[in-house]
């Protein structure tokens, strides 16, 4: 297998000439590359770090200053919400909106901010525009500082909205869910936390560890090592030092691992690098890296924008990047600059109207165009090409979630920071002293585990407990080999309980849309109920079914896509027929299909597909 021959061009030039012919070298060269690293992949490659267990102390908060010192509690309410990220800060505003107050939100966390909250590590910011990422930016007026905020202005803005909405008087910190039972005769679910309370709630919602549950790689001798370790979404600055924003100056005479190279370790490393005395990378899979494109927000285009700006900017945004609709976008940041990019591909192949061949053989070959000038890039960056080579992608696009950064790449000229490949020789085990390789053993003092969040292990596993439903019905049971609901919101025998995230819910690339969505749609149900007194609300078993079938459709139709990527999140780390992981069965299909659906079966206000009682 030859490589094509390269044309001459610009390595910097971000809108890549067009030069692919040769599609069966490339796809020859991406399943060659994604059978490397299908031997021992599957979720239950990682080791879940539950509440308790061995792994525990790599749970533990570092930013609490203290245990909970809130009294247990006991009280009925109209709502229960567990989480307080976005999507329960969200649920909070939509209740008040809709005149119901008379609820709760409970975090594990010691404030607001979910995500926010736990990832404080060093370079941490979004990776999706902040003018159509952070919520409610029309209602408080708030400018962000710049086009890709810091985690620790994400962090503070959810403590502002907190304040601003009156949230916090609704809010109980520190505090996890134990236990879950509805009572039939009174049509509520009793809820018991570890705190000792107990809330007796008409309805309840919740996205129980969707990216709040760090894992560890399945790897022997974790609990060994003698040094230093932790997870980056409990980053310990008392090590380090420093903050988020760098300046991690307790690390000049360490020697550190890393073993992660995703959207995290994209934003770390070069903090470390920066820093400590040598780093040495661990990485399956590189992360596509295209310029970040940051600037300081321009104060007088933000405060002159129209109203009813902020709907329109995310909606085109997620229609052009997920849909490939040719909508307007003034993002035009890496996420829209592919997607325009294939547009343009599949205009030039078949005009307005191609062919569905027409349309798949633009998408490939405009994907591996993309690909070839972001490996360019690498080449003109890395100065090292043995080192280059090791961080080059050969994958389709979205088989992982894209990263942007202009100092990752950069960090490997350092003599300091090296990189393994372990696709070809994985790491066999966590000794007292370090990291072994085949038969070579990196000593280090700290090793970083930027290995991600449960997604995938069952729904109960994820949250840390069982629910109880209709008739003894249990949702382990239930979920067991993937969720089941209706529309992504509701499930048969488990009547008011609201399910948000990605359970059978879709496709985006700002997660913080897809939140906006659920949280009116689900408040808009409670209200319903409420105002016109309604007991309890379930899906009927056709509805929910259909749902299922619906869901399936669509994951069938991704499974050659998924089965042709690389193994990661996105496609249960190689093992898509294990539909425990929401990402892989659970999906529908583009975003705006869905938030369609929602608005025009909010608009019916029929509550069809509903078994409703009084």
């Amino acid at each position: 297998m030859t490589a094509p021959e390269k044309t001459a061009r610009d390595p910097h030039l971000w809108v890549p000439q067009r030069k692919v012919e040769d599609l069966e070298w490339f796809r020859e060269k991406y399943a060659a590359e994604r059978d490397k690293r299908l031997p021992n992949t599957g979720a239950d490659t990682f080791q879940a770090i539950d509440f308790e267990g061995k792994f525990a102390s790599f749970d533990a908060d570092p930013h609490a200053t203290g245990p909970r010192t809130a009294p247990p509690m006991t009280a009925d309410l109209d709502m229960l919400v567990i989480g307080a990220g976005f999507m329960g800060i969200s649920v909070g505003v939509e209740l008040k909106k809709a005149g119901v107050t008379d609820f709760k939100i409970l975090d594990v966390a010691a404030d607001f901010g979910g995500t926010w909250y736990w990832n404080r590590y060093p370079g941490v910011r979004c990776d999706v525009e902040s003018y159509v990422y952070l919520p409610f930016l029309e209602e408080t007026g708030y400018v962000p500082t710049e086009r890709y905020t810091r985690g620790s202005e994400i962090f503070a803005y959810c403590q502002s909205l907190g304040e601003q909405f009156g949230l916090y008087d609704h809010a109980l910190f520190q505090t996890r869910v134990t236990d879950m039972e509805w009572d039939e005769d009174t049509a509520r679910w009793t809820v018991r936390t570890d705190g000792g309370d107990v809330f007796r709630a008409r309805f309840v919602s919740t996205q129980s560890g969707q990216f709040s549950r760090p894992q560890l790689p399945g790897l022997p001798g974790v609990e060994k090592f003698t040094g230093h370790s932790f997870h980056t979404s409990r980053w310990d600055y008392e090590y380090t030092g420093g903050d988020s924003a760098g300046n991690l100056d307790k690390l000049h005479d360490k020697r550190v691992a890393v073993i992660g190279t995703g959207a995290t370790g994209v934003q770390a490393i070069p903090q470390l690098a920066e820093f400590a005395k040598s780093v040495v990378v661990f990485q399956r899979t590189p992360t596509q890296i295209a310029p970040r494109e940051n600037a300081p927000t321009d104060i007088e285009w933000f405060t002159s924008l129209p109203e009813g700006w902020h709907g329109v900017r995310r909606a085109s945004f997620d229609k052009c990047a997920m849909d490939r609709a040719t909508a307007d976008c003034d993002v035009d940041d890496g996420w829209i600059k592919f997607a325009k990019y294939q547009l343009g591909a599949i205009y030039e192949a078949g005009g307005v109207e191609p062919t569905v061949e027409q349309f798949m053989d633009a998408m490939e070959r405009s994907d591996y165009e993309w690909n070839e000038m972001l490996r360019d890039r690498v080449d003109s960056i890395v100065t090292d090409p043995a080192k280059a080579e090791k961080l080059k992608t050969y994958y389709r696009t979205m088989c992982k979630r894209p990263g942007f950064s202009d100092d990752f790449l950069p960090a490997f000229n350092k003599e300091s920071v090296d990189i393994v490949d372990t696709a070809t020789t994985p790491i066999e085990r966590i000794t007292e002293n370090g990291v072994v390789v085949g038969d070579r053993e990196y000593e280090v003092d700290l090793i970083v585990y930027a290995t991600g969040f449960q997604m995938g292990r069952t729904w109960t596993d994820k949250a840390g407990y069982d629910v109880a439903g209709r008739s003894g019905n249990r949702l382990s049971k239930k979920f067991a080999d993937g969720v089941s609901t209706y529309h992504g919101f509701l499930s048969e025998n488990f009547p008011n309980l609201f399910f948000l995230g990605f359970t059978q819910s879709t496709q985006v690339s700002n997660i913080a849309n897809l939140i906006d969505h659920q949280a009116r749609h689900m408040v808009y149900m409670v209200a319903k109920c409420i105002a016109e007194g309604i007991r309890t609300i379930e899906p009927t078993p056709e509805a929910e079914a259909g749902w299922n079938q619906t869901i399936l459709e669509h994951a069938e139709m991704r499974r050659d896509w998924n089965t042709s990527c690389t193994p990661g999140q996105y496609n249960n780390e190689g093992r898509i027929d294990d539909k425990r992981s929401t990402l892989v069965g659970g999906l529908y299909g583009p975003g705006y299909e869905y938030f369609d659906l929602l608005r025009k079966w909010r608009e019916d206000d029929q509550f069809h597909g509903i078994a409703v009682t009084h």
